[in-house]
């Protein structure tokens, strides 16, 4: 079997001993990609030990967990103890790079300052508000929400480190202030952040390549080798195949994983946390296994999935890309009855 394949399940803790609670599996991955509120739930509780949906939800209410936009222009769960320092080391690039967008929308910074002061007035005192109405907030201070123009002020505010997730209300997300929500924050200066970030990646997302890791962190080359630099001993080489990879050398052996299967949903850090993914993923199939819910087996993409509402619980219908065995199939039908744990629900499993 591919043996990057088998070391990653076992470094991102898809395999082998799981973590001990959803707060655990995020502080170990340091982010995880959550545009998709639902996925990003299940991509945490599938490397937690006995993790629940609704523990999920109880967690990010409670503020344990976090989501705002960090590391890339999206949401990203992370936990209150690493988002600041997270914000300073990755902010300042996204926002150089909305700039061109920012001017398009005619949003300069005396707009940012005035919209800034308006979110920080609504917000004070433990408030917590809903998009539309900060948009409500920001027409009554007589700013624009036309068109991009509220959804690219908010995202300014999380990446400025003034707002942060909310407690959802019923289905909708709120936003609270950042001082409020975030009582000790870690700060770190540069050098000290991308050499922990460096760390933190390779640890749990090894092997890599060096440029898998300037993707998912959104750090420019060149301070991707000041943090390999500063990390020393804690990253080790090895030339794979023609390619180099790096990792944590006390990682330890990865179990054999050719027998496990696994539902990943859409943006898990499994398919999306590498700029190469033909360790995971055929090349025609590589790029649609980051936008597609995927079944793997033996970390490998094997086909994809979907989840639909049913009267007595939840179907899941599975497109396959090839033939699988009985032993295959067995290890699919386990991978969904962890769904069904995690969901506390029934799943049923769909064939196509």
């Amino acid at each position: 079997m591919n043996r990057i394949a088998a070391r990653r399940l076992h470094a991102q803790r898809l395999a082998g001993k799981p973590l001990a609670s959803p707060v655990d599996a995020v502080r170990w991955l340091t982010s995880v990609q959550a545009q998709d509120y639902t996925g990003a739930k299940w991509a945490v509780g599938q490397r937690s030990r006995g993790a629940t949906d609704t523990e999920l939800d109880r967690l990010f209410d409670e503020g344990a967990i976090l989501r705002t936009h960090v590391m890339r222009p999206t949401w990203h769960f992370v936990l209150p103890e690493d988002v600041r320092w997270l914000l300073d080391l990755t902010g300042p690039k996204i926002l150089r790079g909305l700039a061109a967008r920012h001017r398009e929308l005619e949003l300069d910074e005396k707009v940012f300052v005035k919209a800034m002061k308006a979110f920080t007035a609504a917000l004070a005192g433990g408030r917590h508000l809903t998009r539309p109405e900060l948009g409500e907030v920001l027409r009554a201070a007589r700013i624009s929400t036309a068109g991009q123009r509220l959804p690219h002020l908010i995202m300014r505010a999380e990446l400025e480190g003034l707002i942060v997730s909310g407690p959802r209300r019923g289905k909708q997300f709120t936003y609270a202030l950042f001082e409020e929500r975030v009582r000790r924050p870690r700060i770190m200066e540069r050098a000290e952040a991308i050499a922990e970030l460096t760390r933190r990646y390779f640890r749990s997302h090894g092997p890599a390549q060096l440029k898998d890791f300037a993707w998912w962190s959104g750090l420019t080359l060149a301070e991707v080798r000041t943090g390999f630099a500063l990390a020393g001993r804690a990253i080790e080489h090895q030339a794979i195949e023609g390619k180099d990879y790096w990792f944590d050398p006390g990682a330890g052996r990865a179990a054999d994983a050719a027998g496990l299967a696994h539902l990943l949903p859409n943006f898990d850090e499994y398919t999306v946390a590498y700029r190469d993914r033909a360790d995971i993923a055929n090349a025609h199939d590589a790029f649609a296994s980051i936008l597609s819910n995927v079944v793997t087996i033996a970390g490998f993409v094997r086909g994809s999935w979907r989840r639909i509402r049913a009267p007595a619980g939840v179907r899941v219908e599975l497109q396959t890309m090839d033939r699988f065995t009985a032993a295959e199939k067995a290890a699919v039908e386990e991978a969904a009855r962890r769904f069904g744990r995690f969901l506390e629900q029934p799943v049923e499993l769909i064939w196509f």
